[in-house]
Parts: C-alpha cells; structure tokens; sequence
C-alpha cells in the first residue's frame, strides 16, 4: 500500500511542476507579489515606511514637512490596495482552475470507482445465487447494481435545492410532511 501512496505522491507532485513550469510568466509575477504581500516582511515594511512618513509630518518635527496633510499618503495606500487587490484576484482565479480540474478529477475517479463496485457487486450477487446463499435475494442489491447516472443526481439534487428554497420562503405550503422539510428524493 505504501508504494502505491507514494506513487501518487510522486505523480501529484510531478504534476504540479509541470503546471508551475508551463505557467506565464505573469501569473508567476502575481504569485510572487501576492506571496509577498501576504508575508509578516510586508506587514513590517508597511509600518516602518508608513510610520516613518506620519512621523515625518507631525507639526513639531523639525523635517521638511512634504505630505502635511497625508493626501499623497492617502493616495498612495489607495493606489497600492487597488494593485494589490488585483493580484490577489489573478492568483485566486489560477487557484480555482486548479481546484476546478482536481473537482474534475475526482468525480472521474469517483464514477469509475462507482462503476467498479457496482460491476463487483453484480458478479458477488451472481457468485452468491449459483451458491444459493439467500442474502443474494435482497431486493436492495438490484438496486445498487443499477450504475448511478450522474446528471439524474445533478437533477435530483437542484430539484431538492428548488424546493427547500420555495419551502423556506413560504413555509405553510411546502409539499413535503408539512414540517417545512421537501419530499423524499427518489434517485
């Protein structure tokens, strides 16, 4: 077991610096920025230049007093939160296509693991039947050697999100055991 697990750690991995090699050299760049604008280093490089400058302003301090009013301080932290901000977005929108095609990823693994195990079930059902072992007579195992149809799920569960959302907006008429609660699905 563990060689495979590590397998996969390699193959995830491999993957991965494929990904960051193939990516531009401006999703790198906003990475980069965004890596360092989420760091403490930033956080402490904004206090000292931004302290520095209000200091420098007081009425009192004996410097020339070249932003008496922090307009171009104001500005400047405007200016910097707007770039910011964008990169920060660059980077989440990279990061959700990843997360996207790990999604993808799994519910393949998942419906041919789905299509797996319902095959052995049916050969089990089968073994079971020519043994005469009565436990292959239950009605639930016709039932789960039935392979599971992906966008009848998806319909399934936006009809049930429909109708829990009608049944919380008007909850005196909700179709379902009169408790608010939506009918039993049936898959």
């Amino acid at each position: 077991m563990a060689q495979i697990v590590e397998r996969n750690i390699r193959a995830l991995l491999g993957r991965h610096h494929q990904e960051e090699r193939h990516a531009s050299w401006q999703d790198r760049l906003a990475d980069r920025i965004t890596g360092f604008t989420g760091s403490m280093r930033f956080v402490t490089l904004h206090c000292v230049l931004f302290g520095l400058w209000i200091v420098g302003n007081l009425p009192g301090v004996p410097l020339p007093h070249f932003d008496p009013t922090y307009v171009v301080l104001a500005m400047v932290a405007s200016v910097e939160a707007i770039f910011l901000s964008t990169f920060i977005l660059i980077t989440q929108n990279r990061m959700a296509a990843q997360a996207q095609k790990r999604a993808d990823l799994d519910l393949q693994i998942s419906l041919l693991a789905e299509h797996e195990i319902t095959r052995l079930l049916t050969l089990t059902v089968a073994i079971a039947e020519r043994l005469g072992i009565t436990a292959a007579q239950d009605p639930e195992l016709e039932e789960l050697a039935q392979d599971v149809a992906p966008e009848q799920v998806l319909d399934t569960m936006e009809t049930l999100q429909h109708q829990t959302a009608a049944a919380a907006s008007h909850p005196r008429s909700t179709g379902g055991d009169g408790q608010g609660r939506p009918p039993s699905p049936t898959v």
